[in-house]
């Protein structure tokens, strides 16, 4: 779970071209009725779907398809770009898992096949719009959306009841007051927040009714210069001025879980494996809420991190494939992965996330947004990661307006680069 989250929100860095095999999908030969002899291949990435989940699938999979066999094989994220690439050149991979930040990489080289006219039979009447942002290109549906996640408030009770906190806030100016609150009972950290944490200031931004990025006159420019990205970064940095936490840092580095789990921290802004382990701090001291917005009656916009299922262009068994696909995202499946603590792909099976993490999580899903959809956003992400230096920039004192805009430009040239 760990690696995946990570992944899903920072490797599409690692995307680079994909030159299709071929210009069509090869369809199943399916004589007599029987699948004897045919393999479907199916990445998942490590840490992903737990082994009651692949084996229920392949179960299903085996019975509905007489003689073929499912080959679930887990990846690591590390290197895994390359590998994706070689994959969908080769052949060697059916079904895929990739990440929502990398699906426009792969499909825009021609390695995913287009699945628009099986878009309903696969359920995609069903799924929740924002989720299904990340896996269409240019109008075509490429992927398939199959669980998420966001960030919430994880706080220490045991500190918030100490300073005389009651109850989690449900507005921004409520929880300012409950930092103020802790800081006055000696809490060296209300929130722990280095300044470079940029999925929360990303979902601060669509939380205002902002984008990162806009398209003007055909050319995507970035968007740091609008009000809205202002506005969300005077909530970051005010959020942010109650952390001890390094300003030219991000959240992995050091890793901020087990900074928490150390009990002298008041809340953190992270993801479910981000709270502690039992082992590390009583399951019953740890609380979750969602990002509190300007009003009771709705949460601050979040960034949604997930993973989407593909089928490779040149598959060899590309009707079974979607087969696999159908069953991987029913209702039993999804609900297998909503069970788990993560956001399942349609809203009807909403109430099977139960968890406290998960419970708070969903409330911030509904108005959560994804990075936008292009080939080319996994230039912003890589290194020297132009928004985390702005970031960095203005909370040491630069000014906004003049930084926005410097750094719209790096964002801007990154964003049409020929790949």
């Amino acid at each position: 779970m760990k690696r995946q989250l990570i992944a899903a929100v920072g490797v599409a860095a690692m995307v680079v071209g994909v030159a299709a095999c071929g210009s069509s999908s090869k369809k199943d030969d399916n004589a007599g009725g029987s699948y004897n002899g045919k393999t479907v291949t199916m990445w998942l990435m490590s840490g992903s779907a737990p082994q009651t989940w692949q084996d229920g699938v392949k179960q299903a999979f085996e019975a509905q398809y007489p003689g073929a066999k499912l080959n679930i094989q887990i990846q690591q994220w590390d290197g895994i770009g390359q590998k994706v690439n070689t994959g969908l050149s080769d052949g060697s991979v059916d079904v895929l898992e990739v990440g929502n930040t990398q699906t426009a990489g792969y499909a825009s080289t021609g390695g995913l096949l287009d699945l628009t006219s099986d878009k309903a039979d696969l359920g995609g009447n069903d799924w929740a719009a924002n989720l299904n942002a990340s896996s269409v290109l240019d109008g075509k549906q490429y992927a398939a959306p199959w669980y998420f996640t966001n960030r919430v408030v994880i706080y220490n009770k045991q500190l918030w009841t100490k300073a005389g906190i009651t109850a989690a806030p449900t507005t921004l100016d409520e929880f300012y007051g409950d930092l103020d609150k802790l800081k006055a009972s000696g809490v060296a950290n209300p929130i722990y927040l280095p300044g470079q944490e940029w999925y929360t200031y990303f979902g601060l931004l669509s939380g205002e009714g902002g984008q990162i990025a806009v398209q003007q006159n055909g050319k995507w420019t970035g968007n740091l210069e609008s009000p809205e990205a202002k506005d969300a970064f005077a909530t970051y940095q005010k959020l942010q001025s109650y952390s001890a936490a390094p300003k030219d840092k991000d959240e992995a580095t050091p890793q901020q879980g087990p900074l928490f789990a150390k009990g002298d921290v008041g809340s953190i802004i992270g993801l479910g494996w981000e709270a502690p382990a039992p082992k590390d701090m009583p399951a019953d001291n740890v609380g979750f809420f969602p990002i509190p917005g300007k009003t009771a009656d709705k949460p601050s916009g979040v960034f949604l991190g997930g993973s989407n299922l593909a089928v490779a262009q040149d598959s060899k068994n590309a009707d079974l494939a979607k087969g696999l696909l159908k069953i991987a995202l029913s209702d039993k499946f999804e609900g297998m992965m909503a069970s788990t603590g993560l956001i399942p792909n349609k809203p009807s099976l909403d109430s099977l996330a139960t968890t406290p993490f998960a419970q708070a999580a969903m409330k911030g899903s509904a108005v959560g947004a994804t990075t936008p959809n292009l080939a080319n956003w996994a230039n912003v992400e890589n290194p020297p990661a132009p928004i985390k230096e702005f970031m960095t920039a203005v909370l040491q004192g630069a000014d906004y307006d003049s930084t926005a805009k410097k750094y719209d430009g790096q964002i801007t040239d990154l964003l049409n680069q020929k790949q």
